[in-house]
Order: C-alpha cells, then structure tokens, then sequence
C-alpha cells in the first residue's frame, strides 16, 4: 500500500520525467475517489533551486531527509554521473528501510550509485542501457523492455514508458480501478505491458559502406519478394559465403535476420498508417502468411500485431497506396 510518496530533485532534472511522476501521484483527485498521496518534493535542500536539463529552476519544499519513511521514493531522470553523497546515502537508507524505489530513465544511475542495483534486473532508456551495464556490471539490465518490476525496485525506460512503469505500480498497490481513474484522466492508455519492447528505429547503420548501401536499399524496395542468401549475392556478384561475411560485417546482422527485422519494421509502419488487414499486412512486408508475421512482430516488437495497431494506429490514408 502506498500513502506518502517523495520525489528527488537534483541539478540537471529532466523536467518531464519529474512532471510524470507528479501528475500520477501528486494531483489531489479524491474527487474521482482516487486517494490522495502524502506528496513531497525533496532536493538537497529544502528552498534552495535546483537547475532542470532545459535550464530552468525549481525549488523543493523539502530536503533529502524526508525520504526515509517514505512508502515510495521517485528518482525521475537527472543528469550524472556525479550525485550528492547525501543524496545516494538518503536513497539507500530509504531503501533499507522498506521504501519502494521508482526510477525513470537514467534516475536508474543514481540507484546504481546508491549501491541498489547488485544483482538487480533493470532497465533504462535504450540510448543508456549499454552505459548502464558497463558502469554497474552486477546489474542484470534488460535493454529491450518497457520497464522492470523487481519488487521493491521498479526501474523504467525513457520518458512515456514512466507513465507505464507509474500506473503499473498504481496497480499493483492500489488495484485497477484506481489505475484506471488515473489513467483516464491523464488521457493515456492505463496499461502497457512492461514486457513490451522499447519501439527503436532500426536504419541501415551509419557504417555501411558507399559500396554496400545500394544492395540494402534494393532489398528494402523488394521485401516483399522471396530471398535467400543465394539469391542476395547471385544479384551482388558474389559467392554466398562472401556475401554473409561482408553483410555481417556491414550491418552487424546476418542477411535473413536483416531482411526479417526490416520486413518487420515495414508492418509495423502499415499498422501504424494503413488499413490493411493482418493478412494483407504480412503480404506486402514479405512474410506471406499472418502466421509468419505474428512470430516474428511478437519477437522482435514485443506484442503482436493486432495489440500494436489498437496502440498505435493512425490511418493517413495508405491503404490505396498499398495495393498499388
């Protein structure tokens, strides 16, 4: 059960990831029969401003030591990765004392650097992932992922994925029909499944070479048309062989895991922007049955192709394009 909930400012405070944590658990809406939350802004010290990551100010009421008792203690995104001592020893000693610990994008560093992250899993907005990992080796970072409920430590994603992690904690300790109040008020869907892939543009990489490139620009005309790795280097001039080693060393991927993850990104750009049925869908991304398509959206996107497009459904009018 949570009844007071404290939220740690420091300088370089990202703004929005402080006004999420806000808006689910610091706006009094008894009126809709949702309980109001013990709410406390705390920086190093209370009354003097801290710099946010767009350059302006704002100042706590309260100071770090209101942290402790606090059923959850918030850490939205803030800039490192130096943090106050203070800070770090207020955050473990809260977290010792049996307080929740909810952090939003890179608030999961201050957590790390809190000593709370050891054997944890976690997550963190995709661009920092990979600094998450190097920087807390113990940690058990799960890139992909919307957010990580590990009990007593909820970490999130990048910017809206703290509304997901938020109203998923709501949930878990006030039930759905508050979360649901909440979410409707905030005009946002009261649930996404925190196993559901962070959605990442996936471009041919920088490093592809002058010389490569247009072979990948031709496969991304063609997708949905067959191909094999054979019939991919007989159109390159090359050997099998050296055409896998070269794509690989292009792309980081093999030639069918390429093909397959792009093919993938093209239905989830006909959900997002068509009308086209599953079935239709899967046949103009190359997969050719909506079977094939489902496994292959569920594995790479996270959820399967009818979720998205209930999601993230915007029609502009393709579909006649489409059957061109």
């Amino acid at each position: 059960m949570i009844n007071s909930v404290s939220v740690l400012v420091m300088d370089g405070v990202a703004p929005f990831e402080f006004g999420v944590v806000c808006e689910v658990f610091g706006i009094d809406r008894s009126g809709d029969g949702v309980p109001n939350f013990d709410f406390k802004v705390c920086g190093p010290e209370a009354g003097r401003p801290v710099r946010t990551s767009v350059g302006a100010s704002l100042v706590p009421d309260h100071g770090i030591d209101q942290l402790l008792g606090s059923d959850l203690v918030a850490i939205p995104a803030v800039a490192g990765p130096d943090y106050p001592q203070e800070a770090l020893d207020a955050v473990r000693n809260a977290a010792d004392s049996g307080s929740i610990i909810l952090t939003i994008c890179s608030g999961v560093f201050v957590a790390g650097a809190a000593g709370l992250l050891d054997g944890r899993a976690c997550t963190t907005h995709w661009m920092h992932s990979d600094r998450l990992a190097r920087q807390f080796p113990t940690a058990r970072v799960d890139r992909d992922v919307l957010f990580v409920d590990d009990g007593n430590l909820i970490s999130s994603a990048g910017t809206a994925a703290g509304i997901d992690a938020c109203l998923h904690l709501v949930r878990r300790e006030l039930g759905s029909e508050i979360t649901n109040k909440i979410a409707r008020r905030m005009v946002v869907p009261p649930q996404r499944d925190g196993g559901q892939r962070q959605f990442i543009e996936q471009p041919i990489p920088v490093r592809c070479s002058e010389g490569f490139a247009p072979h990948l620009d031709w496969i991304l005309t063609n997708l949905r048309h067959p191909h094999t790795v054979d019939s991919l280097a007989k159109r390159a001039s090359m050997s099998g062989r050296t055409f896998a080693r070269r794509f690989v060393e292009e792309t980081g991927r093999t030639p069918m895991q390429w093909v397959t993850d792009q093919r993938v990104l093209y239905a989830r750009r006909l959900l997002e922007e068509t009308d086209l049925d599953v079935d239709r869908v899967a046949d103009r991304a190359g997969f050719g049955t909506a079977t094939l398509l489902r496994h292959h959206f569920r594995r790479v996107v996270g959820v399967n192709p009818s979720d998205y497009r209930r999601r993230f459904s915007c029609p502009i009018g393709l579909a006649a394009q489409q059957d061109s």
